[in-house]
C-alpha cells in the first residue's frame, strides 16, 4: 500500500504549478548570477579597475540592497492581493528584467548588468513574501514540513542547474555571454506560462491600507515581529544562515582559482555540490521529523555547518593554485575529495537547518499578518546578506585567505547557535530530545492526533523508565511541561535535559510540603498560559514492570484549572538500561537500545469524567501485555 509522503504534493494543482513556477525562477536567478559572475571573475579585468574577487562581493551587495528597501512594501502587497494574479505580475516583470541583462551581455557593459542584478533583486523581493506565505494557505499543517522541504530541494536543485547551465554557457568561446543572457529571457518566459496554472488564493487582509513609507513600515514589520520571541528568533536563525551561506557562495569563484587552481567548470562544480547538499537535507527533513515541525533538527544542523566548515579550513589549507585546471583534473589531488565531501556534507547539515525554521515561522505567524512576517525576515536575510558581502571584503582586504574566511564563519556560527539556544531552551530541548529517541531508539507513534494542536490539557502516562519524558517530548510536536519526581529531576546529565525543558520538580508532602504547593501552583500557572502539562500519576518508577496505583494528583489540578486530561501510554521500555528492571543482564539491557518502543494516545478525557481508576485503567489498556 502506498503511504503518503511529501512527493505526492507534486501531482496536486495546489502546489505543483507554483513548485514549477518557483523552481525556474530560482534557475533564472542562478544562470543569470552565475552567468555574470564568471565573467566578472574571468572575462571583466579590462572592463573596471576593481578587482574581481571585490566585485563579485558587490555583485551580492547589489542583489540584495532591494530586500532591504522594499521587503516591507512587498510583504503588504502579498497580504492585500490574489496571491496567484501577484505572481503572474512578478513573472512579467523577470522578462523584462532579463531582456536588460541580454542587453549588458550583449554590449558587455557592466554597468547594465549591475542594473539587472539589482532589479532581479527587486523581483526577489516582491516574490519571497508570497513564496512561503502561499504554502500554509493551500498544505495542511502535516504537510507544511514537506512542503517546505520540497520547496528548499526544489530551489537548490534549481540553484545547481542554473549554475552549471549558467556557467557553462557564459564559458563558450565569444558568444557565451550573449547566449547565457538569451537563456535567461526564455526561462523566464517559461516561468510566467507555468505560473498560469497556480490556483486562486485569496488575500488574507483585502482592506489592508499600503504604507508606502518603506522605513516607516519596515520598522512596523519588525517589531510587530518580536511580539512573538520564538518566531523572532527563528527569523535571526535564517537570517544568519543565508549570512552564512552568502559568505560561502561567493567566494566560491576566488577559492576555485587562487587556492583549488580550477577554472569555471570547477566554479560551477562546487556550487552544485553546495546545492546537491542543501536539497538532499532539505528533502530528509520530513523523515527525520515524522512529518511535524521537529526544531531539534536545528541545532543538529548548526553544528554540521561549524564542523564541516572547520574541516573544509583543515582541508584547503596548505594549498595554493599554480595553474588553472578543469573538472578533470580537479580530482588528482586527494586534498579535493575532502573539499568536495565537505561542501556536500555543509549543504546537507544546512537543509537540516533552514526547513524546520521556514516551517516554524509559517506555523506560529498570525495568517492575516504571516506575509508581513516573512517580508520582516526578508528585511533581516537583507541586512544580514549585506553585512556578509561587506565584512567577507573587509577581512579579504585585511589579509586573510578565502579558506581563513571559512574558518572565522565557523567560529562565528557556533557563537551565534550557543547564543540562540541559551535564548530559546526549546529548540536545545527539542535537539536533545530527538537526539536521544533517534539514537537509542525507534519509536512507534500511535494517536498523536489527541493532543489538541492548541490549547491546555494535562497528559497522564505510566512511569516506566528515567527517559520517559525525553522520549515523549521527542514525540509530541508541542513543548511540554513536566510534573516529575525531584529525584528523576536530578539525575545527572539528565537534569540538564530536564531544566531546559522547564520540568517542574515535585515531593510528596510527607517529604517536602512547600515544594509540593510550589509544584502544583506552577502547573496551574502552565496550564493557564495555554501550555501542556504532563504528569506521571503512579509518584515514582516502577520497580516490578507494573503500574503502581495512580494518585490523587490530577484530580487536584483540574480542580484549580479544568482542562481535558489525555491519558498516554508507554510500551517496550520496561527491560532498558534506563529502567529499574533486574530481570535481565546488563547485557541484554544494552541490546535494548536500538529495540522498537511505542508511544499510545487514547482520546482526551472530560474533567468532570476523570478519577484515578478510571485514567489507569484507560492506560492499562493502551499499554497492554507490552510493558
Amino acid at each position: 500500500m502506498h503511504r503518503p509522503n511529501q512527493f505526492d504534493l507534486l501531482n496536486e494543482r495546489r502546489f505543483a504549478p507554483f513548485f514549477w513556477t518557483q523552481f525556474l525562477g530560482a534557475g533564472n536567478d542562478n544562470i543569470f548570477k552565475n552567468a555574470l559572475i564568471i565573467f566578472v571573475a574571468f572575462k571583466a579585468a579590462s572592463l573596471t579597475s576593481l578587482g574581481p574577487n571585490a566585485l563579485v562581493n558587490l555583485a551580492g551587495a547589489v542583489f540584495i540592497a532591494p530586500f532591504v528597501l522594499l521587503s516591507a512594501t512587498s510583504g503588504q502587497l502579498a497580504d492585500k492581493y490574489e496571491k496567484s494574479r501577484l505572481i503572474r505580475l512578478i513573472k512579467i516583470l523577470e522578462i523584462a528584467i532579463m531582456t536588460i541583462g541580454l542587453a549588458g551581455f550583449w554590449q558587455r557593459s557592466l554597468s547594465l548588468l549591475f542594473v539587472a542584478l539589482a532589479l532581479m533583486g527587486v523581483h526577489s523581493t516582491l516574490f519571497g513574501p508570497v513564496k512561503y506565505a502561499i504554502l500554509p494557505q493551500h498544505l495542511e499543517s502535516d504537510e507544511l514540513i514537506g512542503g517546505n522541504g520540497l520547496v528548499e530541494m526544489g530551489t537548490f536543485v534549481a540553484i545547481l542547474l542554473g549554475t552549471i547551465a549558467g556557467g557553462l554557457v557564459v564559458a563558450i568561446d565569444t558568444y557565451g555571454p550573449l547566449y547565457a543572457g538569451a537563456l535567461a529571457v526564455a526561462v523566464a518566459a517559461a516561468g510566467y506560462l507555468v505560473s498560469r496554472a497556480i490556483p486562486h488564493t485569496p488575500a488574507v487582509d483585502p482592506d489592508l491600507a499600503i504604507n508606502w513609507n518603506p522605513f516607516t513600515e519596515t520598522w512596523k514589520n519588525l517589531r510587530f515581529a518580536q511580539g512573538n520571541r520564538v518566531v523572532w528568533l527563528s527569523m535571526l536563525g535564517i537570517s544568519w544562515f543565508w549570512f552564512y551561506g552568502a559568505t560561502f557562495l561567493a567566494q566560491f569563484a576566488g577559492f576555485s582559482r587562487d587556492v583549488l587552481g580550477g577554472n569555471e567548470q570547477v566554479v560551477t562544480f562546487l556550487l552544485a555540490l553546495f546545492s546537491v547538499g542543501i536539497g538532499i537535507g532539505s528533502l530528509l527533513c520530513e523523515r527525520l521529523s515524522g512529518r511535524k515541525v521537529e526544531l531539534g533538527l536545528v541545532p543538529f544542523g548548526s553544528i554540521g555547518l561549524s564542523v564541516f566548515a572547520v574541516d573544509l579550513w583543515f582541508a584547503s589549507r596548505g594549498l595554493r593554485a599554480t595553474e588553472l585546471a578543469g573538472l578533470a583534473e580537479f580530482f588528482t589531488p586527494p586534498a579535493h575529495w575532502r573539499v568536495a565531501a565537505d561542501l556536500v556534507l555543509i549543504g546537507l547539515f544546512g537543509g537540516f537547518y533552514i526547513v524546520p525554521l521556514y516551517a516554524l515561522i509559517q506555523e506560529r505567524s498570525a495568517p492575516s499578518h504571516r506575509s508581513r512576517i516573512i517580508a520582516a525576515n526578508n528585511i533581516l536575510n537583507a541586512l544580514f546578506m549585506v553585512a556578509s558581502a561587506g565584512i567577507a571584503i573587509g577581512l579579504l582586504e585585511a589579509g586573510l585567505s578565502i579558506p581563513d574566511l571559512f574558518l572565522v564563519t565557523a567560529i562565528l556560527n557556533a557563537a551565534v547557535a550557543l547564543y540562540v539556544y541559551g535564548l530559546v531552551p526549546e529548540f536545545l530541548m527539542r535537539f536533545l530530545a530527538w537526539l536521544l529517541v533517534h539514537t537509542f531508539y525507534r519509536v512507534d507513534k500511535e494517536g498523536l492526533d489527541n493532543i489538541p494542536a492548541e490549547g491546555p490539557c494535562i497528559i497522564v502516562c505510566n512511569h516506566v523508565s528515567l527517559v520517559d519524558a525525553v522520549v515523549i517530548a521527542g514525540a509530541v510536536r508541542r513543548p511540554i511541561r513536566f510534573v516529575m519526581d525531584h529525584r528523576i529531576f536530578m539525575v545527572p546529565v539528565l537534569s540538564f535535559i530536564f531544566r531546559t525543558m522547564r520540568t517542574i520538580p515535585i515531593a510528596p508532602a510527607s517529604e517536602d510540603p512547600a515544594m509540593k504547593a510550589r509544584a502544583f501552583a506552577e502547573a496551574a500557572k502552565a496550564l493557564a498560559a495555554g501550555e501542556i502539562v504532563a504528569i506521571f500519576p503512579e509518584g515514582r518508577l516502577t520497580q516490578t514492570g507494573e503500574m503502581n496505583p495512580f494518585r490523587p494528583g490530577v484530580q487536584q489540578m483540574i480542580a484549580t484549572t479544568p482542562v481535558p486530561v489525555i491519558p498516554m501510554a508507554l510500551r517496550g521500555l520496561w527491560g532498558s538500561v534506563f529502567s529499574r528492571s533486574r530481570e535481565v543482564g546488563v547485557f541484554q539491557r544494552l541490546r535494548r537500545f536500538f529495540s522498537r518502543i511505542a508511544l499510545v494516545v487514547a482520546p482526551p478525557v472530560p474533567p468532570d469524567r476523570v478519577t484515578p481508576e478510571s485514567l489507569q485503567a484507560t492506560v492499562l489498556a493502551l499499554r497492554g501485555d507490552r510493558r
